[in-house]
């Protein structure tokens, strides 16, 4: 039985050491084994998100982190911002629209990022606006938002929060939340973050808790000053993910043991070069500009003259090799390759590899090897100047 290659952009493929850390014996989430589990790894979450502010730990999804930065900050009526790029930015549309909020949506084209000048001339004839919601990186498309960018415009032209959605970023891409201005910056686990899917975390700063406290939120299970409150004391106010913290503590030992998340990230831009670089040399399009284009997923369009449902469904069947199609108005037109969290080069050569075997399978006109050998090249270049 042979495994599956898993090159999604989420779930994604989960570390040997992560496993057996989840694997622990069960342990009270009201005990001082557990108090000490959650402080020192919250702690050594920090890096990852660029805060020295607390991170906050949540049972659930990213949807569900998303879902409590708009319902802790905002009430029916309130003025907000959200700008959306793709399928995840409309997701923050959706659920401000749900809790009755007044949405100014900045619609940009799918495989586009927002500009920071885009984003002031949005802000400039409006006024009273409770909240800016973006997202870093765009899961759907291989977006990367120029979010440092993008909250400097929201401190220019209004006094609103910033909040981002980094669910496919935190982890493999770079963050300074407190430098960038970031107020509420959330993300899931099963991504970057090398986890299987059901644990959320947060960050919120100063600014953002004082809004909070000022709002009479209607949550209950998602309410962040409960939250605070039992964080303060090591806990959290229901019954947490006790497993997958286990398993984020091995999480930061990893991260630790590459030399820190400034090699992480160098990791992650490296696969994304090597991506591109292949499919260049296969004369096959990208979505998105390499001046916008994610370290953690890449969008491909679909190789001229081949179906590209019965390639994806071949490459799964025949070389084990799984990748995701497009959502949306992309879906059929697009594949997201995967290249995040517990991913490294050797994998990107192996993907491209059985790629380029499942081209030549549907008699796909390129020179064999021709992506390989510019992944490789990549690859041996990054090796060149470490």
């Amino acid at each position: 039985m042979y495994p599956n290659i898993l090159r999604h952009p989420g779930p994604t493929p989960i570390p040997k050491k992560v496993e057996l850390a989840m694997a622990q014996n069960m342990i009270s989430h009201r005990s001082e084994e557990f108090v000490k589990l959650y402080r020192e790894t919250t702690e050594r979450v920090k890096p990852v998100f660029g805060t020295k502010q607390d991170i906050l730990l949540l049972p659930s999804g990213g949807t569900a982190a998303m879902e409590a930065a708009v319902v802790n900050i905002a009430s029916p009526g309130d003025e907000v911002v959200v700008v959306t790029v793709g399928a995840f930015g409309d997701y923050f549309v959706s659920i401000c629209e749900k809790y009755g909020l007044n949405v100014h949506k900045l619609q940009k084209e799918w495989g586009d990022a927002c500009t920071k000048e885009e984003l002031a001339d949005f802000l400039k004839p409006l006024s009273d606006i409770k909240a800016v919601f973006a997202t870093y990186n765009e899961t759907s498309t291989g977006v990367l938002n120029p979010v440092g960018q993008l909250g400097e415009a929201v401190r220019e032209h209004s006094d609103a929060l910033f909040i981002v959605d980094g669910v496919s970023a935190i982890g493999g891409a770079p963050a300074e939340m407190d430098e960038w201005g970031i107020d509420i910056l959330v993300t899931g686990s099963q991504k970057a973050m090398m986890l299987p899917p059901g644990l959320a975390l947060l960050s919120l700063s100063d600014k953002a808790w004082k809004v909070i406290e000022s709002n009479d939120a209607s949550a209950y299970y998602l309410s962040l000053l409960s939250y605070r409150e039992w964080n303060e004391k090591g806990m959290t106010p229901n019954t947490p993910a006790v497993s997958l913290i286990m398993g984020l503590s091995a999480v930061c030992d990893l991260i630790e043991d590459e030399g820190g998340f400034s090699k992480t990230v160098e990791r992650h831009e490296v696969m994304k070069n090597m991506v591109r670089k292949s499919m260049n040399a296969l004369s096959i399009d990208l979505l998105t500009a390499d001046n916008n284009a994610s370290p953690t997923i890449t969008a491909i369009r679909n190789p001229e003259g081949l179906d590209l449902a019965s390639y994806l469904g071949h490459l799964k069947k025949k070389y084990h090799l799984d990748f995701a199609g497009g959502l949306g108005p992309l879906q059929g037109k697009i594949f997201r390759f995967g290249h995040m969290g517990y991913c490294f080069p050797s994998d990107i050569l192996e993907a491209v590899s059985l790629m380029e075997a499942g081209l030549q399978d549907f008699s796909y006109q390129f020179e064999p090897g021709a992506g390989v050998k510019a992944a490789q090249e990549v690859y041996l270049s990054s090796l060149r100047k470490s």
